[in-house]
């Protein structure tokens, strides 16, 4: 082939390269070309809370508390950056003038803390919580996190990560105040039940007690005994029963009774026997699972 003819297929293929790099370049979304650009600094995070403003208040003094800033590491050592410590007011942040209550959390000598501006030196890094009352069941939260480089004392603001990271364990801490909150509450509810068992128990054992021992004019001593033997004792049927700790299905079971077992009548109510057992022990059966005496 001749060389002018050469030289010009090399052009051509070279235009035709550069043709589709432009076009494929073109065909990147504009906005995954400027990702870099568009990522926001220093927004902050508030949030409406659906909690008590002393609940989160609560949740808040415990996390300012733990030592540990979430959501930045230096370098690359840590999940979180540690050594944090709690304080009443910072320099770092303008004094704050606003409603609500106001914490701090500070971390002294942060080397290249991840997630903030620039942050490529060692300095102070300060995360600011305000709590404000909104009604009775729900608050305000903000958080603002900020690094401050100690040579240049410039301000590198965070790209949302530590706020979003520390409202995390926020609401871990006032998820585990709930269960705690409901655990409680259900403890009181098995106590008032078992005292109202037991109220009711005492108050029926002297009734039923006395009119059981009542002897018909016309029945012998012996068919006295066998009536109040019928009538205060009952068999387990089968399969068995469960003794329980107060006349309620929700109640908790104190131990299972074999079918054919037999137990005492103390008390007696619409659906439930308050009933001793042959080893001696007190609790309640459900009257269908209860027949007489053959």
């Amino acid at each position: 082939m001749p060389v002018c003819n050469r030289t010009f297929v090399d052009t051509s293929r070279l235009v035709a390269g550069l043709y589709l790099f432009l076009c494929l370049i073109s065909s990147v979304p504009a906005p995954a070309r400027e990702k870099t650009s568009q990522e926001s600094f220093g927004m902050g995070l508030s949030v409406n809370v659906p909690a008590t403003e002393a609940e989160v208040l609560q949740a808040v003094q415990d996390v300012v508390a733990d030592g540990i800033i979430q959501g930045s590491k230096e370098y690359n050592k840590d999940e979180y950056i540690s050594g944090a410590q709690a304080a009443d007011s910072t320099p770092l942040f303008p004094k704050w003038s606003g409603p609500g209550k106001v914490f701090y959390k500070l971390r002294q000598n942060a080397l290249d803390p991840r997630n903030f501006k620039d942050s490529g030196d060692s300095g102070t890094l300060a995360v600011r919580y305000v709590v404000q009352p909104a009604d009775e069941k729900t608050a305000v939260l903000k958080i603002d996190a900020i690094f401050v480089d100690d040579f240049h004392r410039r301000v590198h603001p965070s790209n949302g990560s530590v706020e979003t990271a520390e409202y995390a364990a926020i609401q871990d801490h006032l998820a585990t105040m709930q269960l705690q909150k409901q655990h409680a509450s259900e403890e009181e509810e098995h106590k008032r039940q078992e005292m109202a068992a037991k109220d009711l128990e005492q108050r029926g054992t002297q009734e039923q007690q006395e009119a059981a021992v009542a002897q018909k004019p016309d029945e012998s001593v012996q068919q006295h005994v066998e009536n109040l033997r019928h009538d205060v004792e009952r068999v387990v049927k089968s399969p068995g029963a469960q003794l329980k700790s107060a006349p309620f299905h929700s109640a908790s079971s104190l131990k299972s009774l074999a079918a054919g077992s037999q137990v005492v009548i103390l008390v007696s109510t619409r659906y439930w026997y308050g009933v001793e057992t042959e080893s001696g022990e007190h609790g309640w059966v459900h009257h269908s699972q209860l027949e007489p005496l053959p």
